[in-house]
């Protein structure tokens, strides 16, 4: 680490943005602003100097680490007399709505697949493994979507296992946001990835007990590392607020658009249903059980206004 570096809660190294802007070491920049433009979400504000100083340090970070773990997993299977397995190395991405989570999976995507040494990288996003919206409503927990009882976490735990373990064809569910449901009969086919990131709200909460075995299993058991997008929480409920007023003139003016009934707000009326659905919904979510699962990662991107990350807190 630099000699700028300082522990943080006594558990992360702390840098700043020019700090760990350091650790780049040369590598190059292989993104430009048209490839940024495709990976950019609803009002994210990231340049290229933000993926040179921020992502590619990060990207750097987990090839070492990959590297590593794959020599160790060889020499493992090499004592063991057996034949090499092909596991993925499995990135989870949490955070709040809003925060940017998909910007940032995205991005590490992109730099990642620019690798030679695991240069098929895949993404999933947890959205797709919500119940649908008919058993929501059967469950009565319509209200609570995003809330971890709204997830089919048995299913979501399967997934990840099985693409850990090296299965072939293992398939995620698709979530449509137009819709507001998951896609029946459609879905990602993830092939024995090189990486796998996982990126949602609930990836490193802990909340599904397997009562057959007596033990609990977890999404977080089947990751390699992990990444919490943080940010104020008043500036997430301002960008929840600037996102619902774009999804307002363009997405739910979509005829087929569940939230259709949205589209004619005015700018006072939209700014006060969304914050209201922030108070009632995202805000309690977030605090409730999002929030306290961030000390559980291995890496904090820490943003400020604007969504520009200006700190990076790195585990010991």
């Amino acid at each position: 680490m630099t000699q700028h570096s300082r522990p943080h809660s006594g558990t992360y190294l702390s840098f700043s943005q020019h700090d760990w802007a350091q650790l780049r070491n040369s590598v190059p920049l292989t993104l430009t602003n048209s490839d940024l433009d495709d990976l950019r979400g609803i009002n994210v504000n990231v340049s290229l100097q933000e993926v040179s100083d921020i992502y590619l340090p990060l990207s750097r970070l987990l090839n070492l680490i990959i590297n590593s773990q794959q020599s160790r997993s060889a020499v493992l299977e090499k004592f063991l007399g057996n034949y090499p397995k092909r596991r993925p190395y499995i990135i989870s991405i949490a955070g709040s709505v809003a925060v940017g989570k998909s910007t940032t999976a995205r991005i590490l995507q992109a730099l990642l697949q620019r690798w030679p040494e695991h240069p098929k990288v895949d993404l999933v996003t947890t959205d797709g493994f919500l119940y649908p919206l008919e058993e929501l409503q059967k469950r009565n927990i319509l209200h609570r979507k995003g809330f971890p009882e709204s997830y089919d976490v048995r299913h979501l735990v399967e997934f990840v296992a099985d693409v850990k373990n090296g299965k072939q064809d293992v398939k995620a569910p698709i979530y449509s946001h137009i819709s507001y449901d998951r896609l029946k009969d459609a879905h990602i086919n993830v092939n024995q990835p090189d990486i796998l990131i996982l990126e949602g709200l609930n990836v490193l909460q802990t909340a599904r007990e397997d009562t057959a075995s007596g033990h609990s299993q977890y999404v977080s058991d089947y990751v390699d590392f992990s990444i919490y997008v943080d940010a104020p929480q008043h500036l997430l409920k301002q960008w929840y607020i600037e996102r619902f007023l774009h999804f307002r003139d363009t997405a739910f003016s979509r005829p087929e658009s569940y939230f259709n009934h949205y589209a004619n707000l005015s700018d006072e009326q939209a700014h006060e249903t969304a914050g209201h659905i922030w108070d009632t919904i995202n805000g309690p979510n977030l605090v409730q059980n999002i929030l306290p699962t961030k000390n559980r990662a291995a890496l904090v991107l820490k943003k400020g206004a604007d969504h520009l990350v200006q700190q990076v807190l790195l585990s010991k």
